[in-house]
């Protein structure tokens, strides 16, 4: 019998089994208590410590084995710091944290980039039962502000700076000034000063190193504080619809049964291997897959500062995986987007030993076909999509690589995992015929490890993802489900376009095109049309060597769409642009790229990594005459 069904049979027996992986102070009352919470909550009545489950019950069992390898193609330097070094130094720096007033419950804000230090911060957190809001290091400091209000932390942990390609990132300004236009008032901050550059330091602020010795020379740490499984673990900001950011809040005790499975099920890590989620810990994935699921599963994690080509080439992700014997990587098709880009052939891949992958994982947006089949052409291994959000915190659909190793589709998410149970809905909360596309929905109660709440918010959470469909989590995105049950995930909710009374996928549309040989990504689009209601419009970038010139392919991608949908699709422009905006996770803006060519006012995304695109969209739009056309 195959895990689904397993749980299919008997959910709480099976979570309950999931269970026994972790280890607790105290055991739980029931496995899940649907009574509490918006939809329940799950290991009611049980007391645990995430830090002691990563780190303090693996160290007479592994001392001498990496915990964390931290590689920076930024500044050349290369750290390990095995499972007995990291318990002891974050035992200290929660001594640390303690002396400073932090007690159990207090929220802590992290502004860090990706360093060894990062996950000693959130780990001291968890070791004494202090909740932890990590906020992506280069945030804008009115970004930060709105967070400092929201969870009203005791304290703030920061870097002195970070480090982009060609620049250095002060933090320390942004800190301060976020701190005077926040409402509540930080009592302190700890400072990581970086050689880089080093931050001037006030009354308020603590240098970390010295903090940090004062404690080592007492010979003091402090130890794990056992909490409840249900309370909270951290706090982590996501975009909200009205431009307020949605504070997850995630759980200790779901949230270990569901990472430590995950790590075995379905990455197929066992102890003592290498996991590289090359996220940012910043984003859910770097929380969920750089931080707790390897540690917890006594795995070695890889920690990636740099990017996917540029820091050096677009050979780097292949060099890393041969020079630390990697075995499974997880990153955004974005980044092989861009590595095909700039290396089409693959010639990368094959001046370096891969053999030690078993599999490459995609997540962050919907990977095209064209990229999945670039990836198992040169990777020679099989390339999982696979679906999940930061409100789950790990994966709704996938393929479970560790222990049952189905097939994949191309152009699929693939398939539910354990305790997910999904639904294609149509507007009425009606299941629509199998191969219709709808709104993907979860039937509740969500598992363990799925955010539960928003910070002190139960209302807004409620009516953010519980009040469409009654029952029913509403995942915000569209698609269909085969009839073998694979999921395709085709766009959010909102990217369906309504052309002439027809619901088309901007998906389905970007997965042809994409198919083009010379484009390296795309964003499909609806904007406003008079006659329509909507048409879509295509931005294409292309690959470095592309062989046409670009109003050519321009033709050739519409004709495509024309072939392989129809002209129901009605795609009539297509446009080339130097890049794509998108988050600094890899996501593409296609919201803000509509709202641009509809003539509305657009405020810049926090989350934008490089908000000069913006700029270059709307004057390419406005050169080719979209604006004027399509705006009403």
């Amino acid at each position: 019998m195959g895990h689904y069904q397993s749980w299919l049979e008997d959910k709480e027996g099976f979570w309950q089994q999931a269970a026994e992986d972790v280890i607790w102070h105290k055991p739980y009352h029931h496995v899940f208590s649907p009574n509490d919470g918006p939809y329940g909550r799950w290991f009611t009545g049980a007391t645990c410590n995430t830090a002691y489950n990563c780190l303090d019950r693996h160290v007479p069992d592994r001392p001498g084995q990496a915990a964390f390898i931290h590689h920076s193609e930024m500044t050349g330097d290369v750290t390990s710091i095995s499972y007995e070094e990291l318990r002891d130094e974050v035992a200290v720096f929660a001594k640390v944290l303690a002396d400073q007033g932090v007690t159990k419950g207090d929220r802590v804000i992290i502004y860090m980039p990706m360093l060894i230090e990062t996950a000693i911060a959130m780990l001291a957190c968890a070791r004494i039962g202090a909740v932890h809001s990590v906020v992506f290091g280069g945030f804008a400091a009115t970004e930060l502000a709105v967070r400092i209000d929201d969870c009203t932390p005791k304290l703030i942990i920061a870097a002195s700076c970070g480090l982009e390609p060609g620049r250095t990132v002060a933090y320390k300004p942004m800190i301060d000034q976020a701190i005077d236009l926040a409402a509540h008032k930080i009592e302190s901050t700890i400072i990581l000063q970086r050689a880089q550059l080093p931050a001037s330091l006030n009354l308020k602020d603590h240098d970390w190193a010295s903090l940090v010795q004062k404690v080592k020379d007492k010979g003091e740490t402090a130890p794990c504080v056992p909490v409840a499984a249900t309370d909270p673990l951290y706090i982590l900001y996501t975009s909200g619809t009205t431009g307020t950011p949605k504070g997850v809040v995630r759980d200790n005790g779901g949230h270990m049964v569901a990472l430590k499975w995950s790590m075995k099920h379905i990455y197929g890590i066992q102890p003592g291997e290498v996991m590289w989620a090359a996220s940012d810990m910043g984003w859910v994935v770097g929380h969920s897959y750089i931080v707790y699921g390897p540690l917890l599963q006594g795995a070695t994690s890889l920690i990636y500062e740099g990017k996917p080509v540029g820091t050096p080439d677009a050979a780097i992700f292949w060099r890393l995986i041969e020079k630390y014997n990697v075995h499974c990587l997880f990153t955004a098709p974005t980044a092989v987007r861009a590595i095909k880009s700039e290396d089409p052939a693959g010639k990368g891949v094959t001046q370096h030993d891969t053999s030690s992958l078993r599999a490459l994982f995609l997540a962050g947006e919907r990977a095209d076909p064209d990229t999945i089949s670039w990836a198992k052409r040169h990777l020679n291994k099989p390339v999982i999509d696979h679906w999940w959000q930061t409100e789950t915190g790990w994966a709704i659909t996938g393929i479970m690589r560790g222990t049952e190793k189905r097939d994949t589709k191309t152009g699929s998410s693939n398939l539910p995992m354990p305790g997910y149970q999904l639904e294609v809905l149509n507007e009425e909360g009606t299941a629509v015929a199998e191969g219709d596309i709808g709104a993907l929905a979860i039937k509740l109660p969500l598992p363990p490890g799925c955010a539960y709440t928003l910070w002190q918010d139960d209302e807004r959470y409620q009516q953010s993802y519980l009040s469409m469909f009654e029952g029913y989590y509403t995942t915000q995105d569209a698609g269909f489900i085969d009839e073998e049950g694979y999921v395709f995930v085709m766009a959010r909710t909102d990217d369906v376009i309504n052309v002439a009374g027809h619901r088309l996928s901007t998906g389905a549309m970007e997965e042809v095109i994409t198919n083009h040989k010379d484009v390296a990504e795309c964003a499909v689009v609806g904007i406003k049309d008079e006659l329509k209601g909507q048409l879509p419009l295509a931005l294409l970038s292309l690959n470095k060597q592309a062989d046409l010139d670009p109003q050519a392919i321009e033709q050739e991608v519409i004709q495509l769409v024309r072939e392989k949908i129809g002209p129901v699709a009605a795609l009539k422009t297509a446009i080339t642009v130097e890049r794509l905006p998108k988050t600094r996770s890899g996501k593409i803006l296609r919201k803000t790229i509509r709202n641009i060519a509809d003539g509305e006012t657009v405020k810049t995304p926090p989350t934008i990594d490089d908000p000069e695109s913006l700029l270059e969209i709307e004057n390419v739009l406005a050169k080719r005459g979209v604006l004027q056309l399509n705006a009403v």
